[in-house]
């Protein structure tokens, strides 16, 4: 349906999110995307028919087994990995988890005579998601790991030449973030993962916000270990996966009767690893369309409507061209980000990562404290997704009575949180 509500101010027009018909716009896209149909379609038979327990070895098993296998090949094609490479989880946090604690912990048990010298060591960023940073607190606080967190340059990356630096003899492993969940800053992981090999440590990184949203090959950027989120790529919430690279073993989070090769034990949830596998093949058909390149120009659309709008008032957080396609994290002048949504009451928007409601994640703040005050302190990350058309459909905009702004609205299926 077409909204062709008049404000008084510019706007860019936009299909609407066919899974929203009424109430305010959803601008929370890197917090979570709405499922797509078609996955919902692909994982309701699993809640009915096929409601076999997947490790048996009886008829009611075999479809579901089938179905698990199916889906894992789908998300291994994704990201250019093996399927017995990928162990499915409930949540981008247990990946995480999984793959910092259980690198760090074979470690511990399998070289003991290693840390004579000192404890194991962790290289990460303080920019990381919280999700990364509450494991590696857990390793120091339970097991004495030291870690280090790097920080970021003004434009949110992490400067190679420090995190070759702050590498030692004792550093079992690196994890740094493939893309910020705020900035949408791109790290630069290939360089990071090959300074990491080459002195003798393992490479993971989160990609929760790239798998799906720009071409990922573990392969080519060399990890050792990567975490995808479901929710992140129109997939249900409580799915997600890690790459486990062949070979490489570490210490599982939860013991038990040995699915997922052992490395996460429990009963399978076929539906939601159906679904997960469906939106990877989605993902992969939208990719070699070029949906990042249109999302790039919608993105860049929208910055200049704003910048026009706002002569000398709007800056961008972050590196001008190492971001997400979909993602624009953006300041204005005087105005601060909870007074800017307060304004819009039509759009529904974090006020900061998801992950820290109600406050900006922390350590962002500190960083764009560090921006020059002209420039202001607080700003909203913006992202297209598909299907996000440049022309008809829904309006959204801010009226110009607010602080004097007029910047135009957004494009359907997209975010912003303010930071």
């Amino acid at each position: 349906m077409t909204d062709h509500r008049d404000h008084g101010c510019v706007t860019i027009r936009s299909q609407a999110n066919p899974g929203q018909t009424r109430g305010p716009i959803y601008l929370d896209y890197n917090a979570t995307t709405p499922v797509d149909p078609r996955a919902v379609d692909a994982l309701l038979p699993y809640l009915g028919e096929h409601f076999g327990n997947p490790s048996s070895g009886h008829a009611f098993g075999l479809e579901p087994h089938a179905a698990i296998d199916r889906a894992r090949g789908r998300v291994a094609t994704l990201i250019g990995a093996r399927p017995d490479e990928i162990v499915f989880t409930g949540s981008g946090s247990e990946s995480d988890a999984l793959a910092i604690r259980g690198a760090v912990l074979t470690a511990l048990t399998d070289r003991a005579e290693r840390w004579a010298s000192g404890p194991p060591h962790v290289v990460t960023q303080a920019t990381e998601h919280p999700a990364v940073l509450a494991a590696c607190h857990a390793l120091t606080r339970v097991h004495g790991v030291e870690v280090t967190y790097l920080p970021v340059d003004a434009d949110g990356l992490v400067s190679p030449d420090e995190f070759a630096g702050a590498l030692t003899d004792r550093t079992v492993l690196a994890t740094i973030m493939q893309a910020n969940n705020e900035t949408g800053v791109v790290q630069p992981i290939a360089e990071l993962a090959a300074i990491a090999h080459a002195a003798g440590a393992l490479f993971h990184t989160d990609a929760a916000q790239t798998v799906g949203k720009i071409p990922v090959d573990v392969t080519c950027v060399g990890v050792d270990l990567l975490t995808l989120v479901g929710h992140k790529m129109y997939a249900p919430k409580g799915v997600a996966a890690l790459y486990v690279r062949s070979g490489l073993r570490i210490e599982p989070l939860i013991a038990g009767g040995g699915q997922e090769r052992g490395l996460r034990a429990g009963t399978e949830n076929v539906a939601l690893i159906t679904a997960l596998g469906t939106a990877a093949d989605l993902a992969a058909a939208d990719l070699a369309a070029g949906e990042p390149n249109r999302l790039a120009g919608l993105r860049d659309t929208l910055r200049e409507r704003l910048e026009g709008a706002l002569p000398g008032r709007v800056h961008v957080n972050g590196h001008p061209s190492r971001r997400l396609p979909h993602t624009l994290n953006l300041r204005i002048d005087g105005v601060a980000g909870d007074t800017l949504l307060a304004a819009v009451p039509e759009i529904a928007a974090s006020t900061g990562s998801a992950c820290h409601t109600g406050d900006p994640t922390p350590c962002l703040k500190r960083w764009l404290s560090r921006r020059p005050s002209r420039s202001g302190r607080s700003g909203c990350p913006w992202g297209a997704g598909p299907p996000t058309p440049t022309s008809a459909g829904r309006p959204t905009c801010w009226s110009r009575r607010h602080r004097g702004l007029a910047p135009p609205g957004r494009h359907a299926w997209s975010s912003v949180r303010r930071i």
